[in-house]
């Protein structure tokens, strides 16, 4: 990783529009759909139109026949942002780097469909997969919020009774709503991309009032993850959210669940997403697809 590729991407971040204060969702999302669209999306990876327990998703499978198994992905987007398409930079690629298909799910985004709308989404489409496929053969990944949501659609689908999937993936996600770890006063000015302003407003429009201290909401903090399938947590060291995946790794280490906590030196939030400017971006994700090709042998 050189220097010059870490300050470029560090000014284009702190470039783009950070969501704080009074501007309209409407305007932070367009806003966030024009800094995902500049990132490129592998053209080999097919994609279509399709829906998941009735919520629109976008299938997209490998140039060739694809593995056995199924990557239930889900958008970041402080759970009030983003759809399948500003994640597509990250689904083609993992589905290009394994070869296994993905379906990245369109879940309701708060503040219209508050907490726990986008959870009750992602289970339902577990449970609309499972169906026709064992749980041996579902993983699920996703990154910022959508990593979050790997989590707890996890621990919300082992309360209800039903199996867990074979692994979860988690790029830089956001697991504790409280905001409390170390990391959100330490990494403030390294961050390029979160402001404490900005989080409290995506975290207000979420929560809708919702007590955010409990596992849904601040699994690093509160959840107990007896019985979790192995995680995957990827995150940079310039992060607000670093200590996120720090905790909730000591919380699975504590809970006997297999974990790989794996942190990229001098990396900003999803760096993953800049694999055509920052090395590290694509070893990452070449670290996730070998770990997802282990989990769905």
């Amino acid at each position: 990783m050189s220097r010059e590729q870490r300050r470029a991407i560090d000014e284009q971040l702190r470039r783009a529009p950070k969501g704080g204060g009074p501007v309209p969702v409407e305007r932070m999302r367009a806003g966030f759909a024009a800094l995902m669209s500049e990132f490129p999306v592998p053209a080999e990876p097919r994609q279509s139109g399709t829906t998941l327990a009735g919520r629109p998703a976008i299938l997209v499978e490998p140039p060739a026949d694809p593995r056995p198994g199924t990557i239930l992905y889900f958008h970041g987007g402080s759970f009030s942002l983003g759809s399948p398409h500003t994640a597509m930079a990250l689904t083609a690629n993992l589905v290009l780097r394994t070869g296994i298909r993905a379906l990245s799910l369109d879940y309701r985004l708060a503040p219209e469909h508050p907490f726990p709308a986008g959870i009750e989404d992602c289970l339902a489409a577990y449970r609309s997969l499972l169906e026709d496929n064992d749980p041996s053969s579902i993983l699920f990944a996703g990154d910022s919020a959508g990593g979050g949501l790997a989590v707890t659609t996890t621990l919300a689908a082992r309360d209800a009774g039903l199996p867990t999937p074979a692994g979860i993936v988690a790029f830089s996600p956001g697991l504790d709503h409280t905001r409390t770890g170390a990391s959100m006063a330490a990494k403030e000015d390294a961050d390029p991309f979160f402001t404490r302003e900005g989080m409290a407003r995506t975290g207000e429009l979420y929560l809708a009032g919702a007590d955010p201290a409990q596992p849904l909401l601040a699994p690093a903090v509160h959840a107990d993850l007896t019985g979790f399938p192995p995680i995957l947590l990827q995150v940079g060291t310039n992060e607000m959210l670093l200590d996120d995946s720090v905790r909730l790794a000591e919380r699975a280490r504590d809970a006997d669940v297999d974990v790989i906590l794996d942190i990229t030196a001098d990396v900003p939030h999803v760096f993953h997403t800049f694999t055509d400017t920052l090395d590290e971006a694509g070893q990452a994700l070449d670290r996730a697809a070998l770990f997802i090709k282990q989990r769905l042998a």
